[in-house]
C-alpha cells in the first residue's frame, strides 16, 4: 500500500498546478471552492502531527533545492571538461577581488596574470604566515587580508593540534551551499529516490558558544546552525527552542525526544557519523527516561532548561502512550538494527563517515542501523569546501575536488618534509598517488598548507576523485618511520578480528616520547589505548596481533622493529566511556564546536596521555 507521505509528494504538486489555473482562469468563488476541497482532502491524508503549512513550505523548499542542485550539477560537469581553465579562473577573482588589501599589495596581486606568476610571486604558507595578519582583522583594522568584513572568526577543530583562527565570509558560506549542498542533494535524490519526500529529518546539532573579538566579529566554529535558518525548520524534528539549549547532554535528549515521536521519521543527519554513534549510546543509556517523556507528554524535569524554554517544548508534547508503548516493545528486545525498527520508513543516514570518523560508520552500520544506507556528502574543512561525493552508493568514499570553491595545488607525498615543495596542478596529478593538498580560498588563504593528504583514486573528466588518507601531523613515527592514520586503523581492525568477541569502539595512540618513563620499556614504541565492547581482557599474544599486523602492512615499521630500533607495541584497555569522557575534556580546552569535533587519534598532549592511561584496566 501507498504510503501517506507519498501519496501527499503525489498530489501536492497537482494541488499547487490546480490552484495555479484557477487563480488565473476561474472566478472568485470557484477560487474559494477548490481551495477547500484541496486542503480538504490533504488534510484528510495528513501525516500524523503535521500541518498543512509546514508540508506545503517544506514541498517548496526541497524543490527549490532541487532545482538549483540540477543546476550546479550540469555546472560542474561542465568544469571537469576544461579543468585549467575553471581553476584559473578561479584563482584570478580570488586575487583581484582582494588586489587592494595590505596582504595584496603586499604580494602585487594586481600584476598576477596566470596561475604560473602567482606561484612564482607567492610563497606557499602555513599558519605561521597568517596569525599576525589574524590579529589585526580581530582588533577591527580593515582592508588586511580580504575585502569585506569576515562574518565570523572561524576556529579549526584542532585535530593535529590547537585549534586555530581563521575568516570566514559570505562567499565561503555561499559556495558552500551552492557547490556543495545542493549538488549533494541532488547526488542523493537520485540515488535514493525514496528521499524524495515530505518525511521529517533529525538533525543532531549543538548550538555552539561564540564569543566576541575586539571589535565585536563573533568567533567561533565555521558551522551554520539551523537555528540560524529559520525557514528550514520545518524539514526537522527538532523544534527551534532547543538549539538555546547548550548544554550538550540535555540538547542531546532533547532532539531524540522529538525525534522518537515521528514514527514516520525519514532521514538521520549530523556533520559527523561521530556525533550519530554516541546519540545512540545515549539512547540506549537513556531510554526508559525517553518513552516516558512521550508517553506523558512532558519534559524530563532533571534537565535543566531555562523556564521560557521549557514552557515553549512542554506546549509542543502531547501524552501518546500508543507511540511510547511502540518504543518500549523494541527497546526492549535489545539495540541491533535499532534505527529502523523505531523508525519504519527511515531511508538514509546523511552523514561524514570517512577518514577519523571511518571506525564510527562501521560500528552503526554492524549494530544500530544495520540495513540502512549511508551517504557521506562533503569533503570539508573550515578552509571551505573541498570535494562533493557524486556516487552515495559506492562503499569507498571518493570525493570530486570541486575546481570552483578553491584554487588548488598539490605537494607529491615525497617532497612533505622539504623546505622548498615542488607543487603540482588539478590536470598534473597521477592516479594512485598521494598528495598535501594545497589551497588559495575565498577568505585570505593563499598556497595554504592545510594538512591533509589525499589519494587520487581516478579522474571525472579531467577532475581528480580523491580519498582522505590522513592529516599530516597525525602520523606516528619515533624513528622517522611515519606510520599514517589510515595504515595503523587497517592494521588495528585486522587484530581486532583476531580478538574473539571483541568490537572496536575507538582507540587514540601515543608515542613513548610523550610519558617518558610511565611509557614503561626504554626502546621508542606506541601505546595504544583502545575501548572494546564484547571482552574484558586480552592476553599478551593477543596484543601482540597489532604488531604483527602493522609488520605486516608496513615494510618501514618492520624493519625498525626487527633491527630492535622500535619497540614492540602496548596495548592498552580502557574503560568504558572512556573516549566519550576524553572528547569533553578536549572540548573544555578547545574554542572548537562539538559539531565539527574529531577525535585526535594520535595524541601528543601530555594531559590527555595521562587521562587515558589512568583509566586503563589492562
Amino acid at each position: 500500500m501507498m504510503q501517506t507521505h507519498q501519496r501527499l509528494w503525489i498530489i501536492l504538486p497537482c494541488f499547487i498546478a490546480l490552484l495555479a489555473v484557477t487563480i488565473t482562469c476561474a472566478p472568485a468563488g470557484s477560487l474559494v471552492l477548490l481551495c477547500l476541497c484541496c486542503m480538504a482532502l490533504l488534510w484528510k491524508i495528513k501525516i500524523k502531527n503535521r500541518s498543512i503549512p509546514s508540508l506545503l513550505a517544506q514541498y517548496v523548499t526541497v524543490k527549490a533545492v532541487g532545482w538549483l542542485g540540477s543546476r550546479q550539477r550540469n555546472r560542474l560537469e561542465s568544469d571537469t571538461r576544461d579543468i585549467h581553465r575553471v581553476q584559473e579562473e578561479t584563482l584570478l577573482q580570488r586575487l583581484q577581488k582582494h588586489s587592494d588589501t595590505v596582504y595584496g599589495k603586499h604580494y602585487a596581486f594586481r600584476s598576477i596574470k596566470d596561475t604560473e606568476t602567482f606561484q612564482q610571486q607567492h610563497p606557499v604558507t602555513d599558519y605561521n604566515h597568517y596569525e599576525k595578519f589574524v590579529e589585526r582583522v580581530a582588533k577591527g583594522e580593515q582592508n588586511v587580508l580580504i575585502s569585506e568584513k569576515p562574518l565570523i572568526l572561524a576556529m579549526t577543530s584542532g585535530t593535529s593540534g590547537s585549534s586555530r583562527m581563521l575568516l570566514s565570509t559570505k562567499d565561503t558560506n555561499t559556495e558552500f551551499f551552492l557547490q556543495g549542498v545542493t549538488i549533494c542533494l541532488d547526488a542523493m535524490r537520485h540515488a535514493f529516490p525514496a528521499t524524495d519526500c515530505l518525511q521529517k529529518i533529525l538533525k543532531l546539532f549543538y548550538s555552539p558558544i561564540f564569543r566576541q573579538s575586539e571589535a565585536g566579529i563573533p568567533i567561533g566554529p565555521n558551522s551554520s546552525t539551523p537555528a540560524s535558518s529559520k525557514h528550514m525548520l520545518h524539514l526537522y524534528t527538532t523544534p527551534a527552542p532547543v538549539y538555546q539549549v547548550l548544554n550538550e547532554r540535555d540538547a542531546l535528549y532533547l532532539h531524540l525526544l522529538f525525534g522518537l515521536k515521528d514514527h514516520n521519521l525519514g532521514m538521520l543527519e549530523s556533520n559527523f557519523c561521530s556525533t550519530v554513534f554516541y546519540a545512540f549510546r545515549a539512547l540506549e543509556e537513556r531510554w526508559k527516561d525517553l518513552v516516558v517523556d512521550v508517553e506523558v507528554g512532558m519534559i524530563n524535569s532533571n534537565l535543566s532548561l531555562k523556564a521560557d524554554v521549557r514552557h515553549a517544548l512542554e506546549k509542543l508534547m502531547k501524552p501518546d502512550p500508543e507511540r511510547a508503548a511502540e518504543l518500549t516493545a523494541q527497546f526492549e528486545e535489545g539495540f541491533e538494527r535499532i534505527a529502523l525498527r523505531i523508525w519504519p520508513q527511515l531511508h538514509l543516514v546523511l552523514t561524514v563517515d570517512s577518514g577519523s570518523n571511518q571506525i564510527y560508520g562501521e560500528m552503526l552500520r554492524r549494530q544500530y542501523c544495520k540495513d540502512i544506507p549511508f551517504y557521506s556528502p562533503f569533503y570539508a574543512a573550515t578552509e571551505g569546501l573541498i570535494g562533493v561525493n557524486l556516487w552515495p552508493q559506492q562503499e569507498s568514499r571518493q570525493y570530486l575536488l570541486c575546481p570552483r570553491s578553491m584554487f588548488c595545488e598539490f605537494i607529491p607525498e615525497e617532497d612533505l618534509d622539504s623546505e622548498r615543495p615542488k607543487t603540482l596542478l588539478m590536470e598534473q596529478l597521477q592516479e594512485g598517488h598521494n598528495y598535501e593538498l594545497l589551497v588559495t580560498n575565498a577568505s585570505g588563504l593563499f598556497r595554504y598548507r592545510i594538512g591533509d593528504v589525499v589519494k587520487v583514486v581516478g579522474f571525472h573528466n579531467q577532475c581528480p576523485k580523491v580519498e582522505f588518507q590522513y592529516r599530516h601531523g597525525q602520523m606516528l613515527s619515533v624513528r622517522g618511520e611515519k606510520v599514517s592514520e589510515s595504515l595503523f586503523l587497517g592494521a588495528l581492525k585486522k587484530a581486532v578480528t583476531q580478538w574473539p568477541g571483541a568490537r572496536l569502539i575507538d582507540y587514540s595512540c601515543v608515542e613513548s616520547g610523550i610519558l617518558g618513563s610511565a611509557s614503561g620499556i626504554a626502546q621508542p614504541h606506541y601505546l595504544v589505548f583502545v575501548e572494546l565492547k564484547g571482552v574484558r581482557n586480552l592476553s599478551e599474544e593477543q596484543r601482540y596481533k597489532l604488531d604483527h599486523c602493522l609488520q605486516e602492512d608496513s615494510d618501514i615499521y618492520r624493519s625498525f622493529r626487527m633491527k630492535g630500533s622500535i619497540g614492540p607495541m602496548r596495548v592498552q584497555l580502557v574503560r568504558e566511556g572512556t573516549f566519550q569522557e576524553l572528547k569533553d575534556r578536549m572540548m573544555a580546552f578547545s574554542s572548537a564546536s562539538s559539531n565539527n569535533f574529531k577525535m585526535q587519534r594520535v595524541i601528543r598532549s601530555r594531559e590527555f596521555a595521562d587521562f587515558l592511561l589512568q583509566r586503563a584496566f589492562s
